[in-house]
């Protein structure tokens, strides 16, 4: 099953992409319906609202008065608190029973209006935020809804800014223009990402991606590692010394395989992370258990290697014990390529190279051991000269 968090400002047309998913397949829950109906008439949801809110906020004839509510919440922040308190965990066990009834190889798609004010989106495998311009969305609920312009407005302003949309967004969809294009763009995302993604999550297996391609160092490097990292620590929980984003991905400026990479700090190394990693989209590899002896003619290290089960987003999860040099040597080495401008040249023509001529990833792993035997007596003079310590 793979769990997929949709969301977007009122107005964006969540609902819309939302309805072309559940034409091709997804399982959609409508987390707006899931919160009206916790608080239906004669639920203890409805009960306890009107013991936090008072008789006014309940119809004569029993039902919610969500516009008495809605007074009352709009601009207190205290009781919208209050409100959220009641409401949020019954949506969110609600929302549960729905995904768990699923058939074990669904999509299943959560609309979730407030996925990123409730800091939601490392529960779910993808988020697909959906997008269109403010000026758009006033419009939308001005003629669909009878809303007048500056409630619009207000309400627009009253939910998460387009930044922090896009530091969640794993897909930033476009519904600002035509219809169609908006449903080509929901196909397209269906066909070549969200079922691959679904049958590698339940099938415990990652993409093969070829052989190794340098590109420049991208910028947006780091917020999609912040996503993947949320994900990893929501997975390993305190079974975690620490995770960190690891590797040439966390070097700024340094042209890179575009694969982000991650360690898993644990205390002692066992397969007690296999099952939760591979659930949340990082299955194991086979084959990757060992890493080179450090110095040469030492002994192997243990460790484990997962990778990610997304078609479009490489990333691979090395999970090594407290006590493993490797474990240090993979925090110093970014650290110390950050601080050293020559080193991270160096390193960077090594790799220039070497690409060309290596025709796996594991191959080029290979070809890179010499320079790293060198570079650790480096980098560790640098950690002692300047007390550095994993932060």
């Amino acid at each position: 099953m793979l769990r997929v968090g949709l969301t977007g400002g009122i107005g964006s047309g969540k609902s819309t992409v939302a309805t072309r998913l559940a034409e091709r397949g997804a399982v959609v829950i409508d987390s707006d319906r899931v919160a009206r109906e916790v608080v239906a008439r004669g639920t203890d949801g409805l009960a306890d609202v009107v013991a936090a809110f008072g008789p006014d906020v309940r119809t004569a004839e029993g039902d919610l008065d969500r516009p008495a509510l809605a007074s009352i919440v709009f601009s207190d922040e205290t009781a919208r608190q209050r409100l959220n308190a009641i409401v949020h965990p019954r949506v969110r066990d609600r929302a549960a029973e729905l995904a768990a009834a699923a058939p074990a190889d669904a999509v299943v798609v959560q609309d979730v209006p407030l996925l990123v004010e409730n800091g939601m989106a490392p529960l779910y495998h993808l988020v697909v935020v959906v997008d269109t311009p403010v000026d758009v969305r006033v419009r939308r609920l001005v003629e669909h809804r009878g809303m007048a312009e500056a409630d619009a407005r207000a309400r627009i302003a009253a939910q998460a800014t387009e930044c922090a949309r896009r530091a969640v967004a794993d897909v930033w969809l476009d519904n600002g223009g035509a219809p169609e294009r908006t449903a080509e763009a929901v196909d397209a995302l269906w066909d070549g990402r969200l079922l691959p993604f679904e049958a590698n999550v339940r099938l415990r297996r990652h993409t093969d991606r070829g052989a190794p391609t340098l590109v420049d160092y991208d910028l947006t490097w780091p917020s999609q590692a912040e996503r993947v990292l949320g994900r990893l620590r929501l997975a390993v929980g305190d079974k975690a010394v620490r995770v960190d984003h690891v590797g040439s991905t966390s070097v700024p400026g340094l042209a890179a395989k575009d694969v982000l990479d991650f360690q898993v700090t644990v205390p002692t190394l066992d397969d007690s992370l296999d099952e939760p990693l591979a659930a949340a989209g990082f299955p194991r590899v086979p084959g990757f258990d060992r890493d080179s002896p450090h110095p040469p003619g030492g002994p192997e290290t243990p460790k484990r290697t997962h990778a990610s089960a997304d078609p479009a987003r490489w990333a691979n999860v090395h999970v090594r014990a407290a006590d493993s040099p490797f474990a240090r040597y993979t925090l110093l080495f970014p650290a110390w390529l950050r601080a050293d401008e020559a080193a991270r040249a160096e390193y960077a023509a090594l790799k220039r190279g070497l690409v060309g001529g290596a025709d796996t990833i594991p191959e080029y792993g290979t070809d890179k051991e010499p320079w790293f035997d060198r570079a650790i007596p480096r980098a560790t003079a640098w950690a002692a000269a300047t007390g550095w310590t994993p932060a």
